[in-house]
């Protein structure tokens, strides 16, 4: 289940280095720059089961992949995303625990552009799974 997203305090849970690179950005303009989730990958269902075990179904160019892990969401989404064509690479990772849920922050790097991408959701999994997403999606 998705959180409603209290905007300012998750910019505050951001690692230092994006909260300097977003400066000057409403907290509209931040959503949408990191957590946005249009592009080429898109998160249908998402099932988290047990402490580390999720699946997640991925929509790419008209096909669905379904993607179940126990253990490391980065390692799972990783390993499914490059079997689709898109061979990313994660240069940096940050989560906090906040009062509206897990915020994750993941700066990908995928044909040699790099960026963040961001989310916020109940569990640690989902966030994560989320962030990379958006963070893809903003350099395809």
């Amino acid at each position: 289940m998705t959180i409603t997203l209290d905007t300012q305090t998750f910019i505050a849970a951001a690692p230092k280095s994006l909260r300097a690179e977003s400066t000057g950005l409403t907290p509209a303009e931040f959503h949408e720059r990191y957590c946005g989730h249009a592009g080429p990958i898109k998160l249908g269902e998402y099932t988290h089961r047990r402490a580390a075990e999720f699946t997640a179904t991925l929509e790419f160019a008209g096909h669905l992949r379904t993607v179940t892990a126990t253990g490391s969401p980065v390692a799972a989404l990783t390993s499914a995303l490059y079997d689709e064509g898109y061979p990313v690479e994660i240069l940096a990772f940050h989560q906090r625990r906040t009062e509206s849920g897990m915020a994750t922050f993941v700066q990908c790097e995928f044909n040699g552009r790099r960026g963040w991408g961001a989310a916020l959701a109940d569990d640690s999994a989902e966030s994560t799974v989320r962030a990379m997403i958006a963070g893809i999606n903003s350099l395809g």
